[in-house]
Formats: structure tokens, C-alpha cells, sequence
């Protein structure tokens, strides 16, 4: 019995859709980030990027429990001394509607040229309209 190492042209990718309604930020992220890795195939191989696309849709109606929309803070820094900003959930919901769930999602891809390259094949819509009719999108329920 040999172990089989995945390569790059072995490498069969899928599209999959996921409603993002009504359901929690981390938990659709764990779910999502693991499709993206390819951790949900029987050929995972951790340092080959073999996980398939994911088109994220309706956002914007995306569940935080409890206080969070209040107290969840989001931070950027301009590179100089004193210039760490934060920024509320909801005011981030209301001026970009995707960001939380994308910061969401590449925050548990590995922080590599590998997991930028697995980031490229998510796609996160506001909406419930996408532009991937084309690829055929299977429904990935979470």
C-alpha cells in the first residue's frame, strides 16, 4: 500500500453556495475555511492547495449572538505610531456588508502564501444575486 500525496494535477475542483442567512459568523467560517483547504476530501494533503471554490451569499444577514454587534471590535493600523482605529461590528455591516464574513474566513486559512492562494477561490456576495451561474454552484448546507 502506497500514501497518496496529492499534486497539482491531480487536483479536481468543485463550486459550491452557501446561504449565509440567519446563520453564525464562526460557524459558517469553520465550515467554509474547511472546504477551502480541502479537508472535506479523502485526498487532503496539507501542503497542496486542493480545496474547491465557495460563493458565499446574502452577507448581509449574517447572525451575531448576544451583544456583539456592539462589542465585537475590528482593527486596522495606518503603520504609524498612534494609528491603531477600531471599528464596531455593526458600522462595519453597515459601510461593507461582505468584509466580516471574508475577514471571517481568511482569518482560519493559514496565514501563508498557501492559504492566500486558497483565499482567491472564496467569493462573498451581499446579495442573493452571484455571477457564477456558469460554474453550475452545488448547495452546501452548514
Amino acid at each position: 500500500m502506497k500514501t497518496f500525496m496529492a499534486n497539482a494535477q491531480t487536483v479536481t475542483r468543485q463550486w459550491f453556495v452557501v446561504d449565509a442567512t440567519d446563520k453564525t459568523l464562526g460557524r459558517l467560517a469553520t465550515e467554509v475555511a474547511s472546504v477551502l483547504k480541502g479537508k472535506h476530501k479523502p485526498t487532503y494533503t496539507p501542503h497542496v492547495d486542493n480545496g474547491d471554490y465557495v460563493i458565499v451569499i446574502n452577507a448581509e444577514k449574517i447572525y451575531l449572538s448576544g451583544r456583539k454587534w456592539d462589542k465585537k471590535l475590528y482593527y486596522s493600523h495606518s503603520g504609524y505610531s498612534g494609528g491603531l482605529k477600531s471599528t464596531k461590528a455593526k458600522d462595519v455591516m453597515a459601510k461593507f456588508p461582505t468584509r466580516m464574513v471574508e475577514k471571517a474566513i481568511t482569518g482560519m486559512l493559514p496565514h501563508t502564501k498557501l492559504g492566500s492562494q486558497m483565499a482567491t477561490k472564496l467569493f462573498v456576495y451581499a446579495g442573493p444575486e452571484h455571477r457564477h451561474q456558469a460554474q453550475q454552484p452545488e448547495v452546501l448546507e452548514v
